[in-house]
């Protein structure tokens, strides 16, 4: 189930929502998977047409989609992620009760990473590419995207509600892809979330984006056959555990996150005995489909 309500984040889901094509197609494959050439048939659209209803959904991260093999060709197949959507109205009444924090990308303080890597600031490449040493590279602040094949980047923030938070619940947001060398729309990767030295879960990116189209924010002057833009996922702890777009992914509570911690750390990895050791790409603002850098948002009780 998705939890959503007013916040920036969610417009591309109420934009994918408002068709009645897109309704169709979700009603299509509710029960079992189909191809988009079979989806293209049954609601009598060309398949690129449906295709770019598919990518808006699949953005929306209301279906799922995975490559197969048949009859000699390669299919990709089009099944339904959620069964509901929770939206939350305004509350002017809690819109005072949050605090929100922003890291640019660049801004990590530890990092073990492995090649394929690289980073790059709105305006130009940092260093060379595939070589770990430019991650300590004093431009590195400024970058607006980064990239790895396995290891780690790691952040600290201040923990400005030191020493006695009264929190209801952490929300952790950031555009997120696998990295494939070049691009690859199936390209699967298992991205672990850890905070305070707790591991809030893991999440398995499906690809490294970009083939269709260029990030809505990626700068012209970046390399076509590279990563593009991300999705954008939210990381909401509370008392009740840890979800990934009102999907849960950990027993993880604010109890386990150590928040009385002066500062809180936040870490994003992708672990060399993962099932699937396919990179890690944050895309930052003036990057990707969404102009941001890594958000935190602490909700706090009346």
């Amino acid at each position: 189930m998705i939890r959503s309500n007013g916040e920036s984040k969610f417009m591309a889901l109420y934009d994918a929502l408002a068709s009645e094509v897109r309704w169709n197609i979700m009603k299509l494959i509710a029960d079992q998977e189909m191809s988009v050439k079979d989806i293209a048939a049954k609601i009598e659209l060309s398949p690129s047409i449906v295709t770019m209803h598919v990518r808006k959904l699949e953005q929306a991260e209301l279906i799922g989609s995975r490559r197969v093999r048949r009859n000699g060709g390669t299919h990709k197949m089009c099944f339904l992620k959620q069964k509901k959507i929770e939206i939350e109205l305004p509350s002017a009444s809690r819109v005072s009760n949050i605090r929100e924090q922003t890291i640019s990308v660049g801004h990590y303080t530890a990092f073990d990473i492995h090649p394929t890597c690289g980073l790059g600031t709105r305006e130009k490449e940092i260093g060379i590419w595939d070589d770990p040493r430019y991650f300590l590279d004093p431009e590195r602040v400024q970058a607006s995207i980064l990239w790895f094949g396995r290891g780690y980047v790691e952040y600290k923030t201040p923990n400005y509600l030191f020493p006695d938070p009264k929190v209801e619940a952490i929300e952790i947001s950031m555009e997120i892809a696998s990295e494939a060398p070049g691009l690859k729309d199936d390209w699967p990767s298992d991205i672990t979330f850890t905070f305070n030295g707790v591991v809030l879960g893991t999440w398995t990116s499906p690809a490294d984006f970009g083939r269709a189209a260029r990030g809505k924010y990626t700068p012209e002057w970046w390399h076509r056959n590279v990563n593009q833009y991300g999705l954008l996922k939210t990381i909401r702890m509370d008392t009740s555990g840890t979800y990934i777009d009102g999907e849960q992914m950990s027993n993880v509570t604010l109890e386990d996150i150590k928040l009385s911690e002066p500062f809180w750390t936040l870490r994003f990895a992708v672990e060399e005995q993962a099932v699937n050791v396919g990179g890690l790409t944050l895309y930052g603002a003036g990057f990707g489909n969404h102009d941001q850098d890594i958000v935190i948002r602490v909700h706090l009780g009346d």
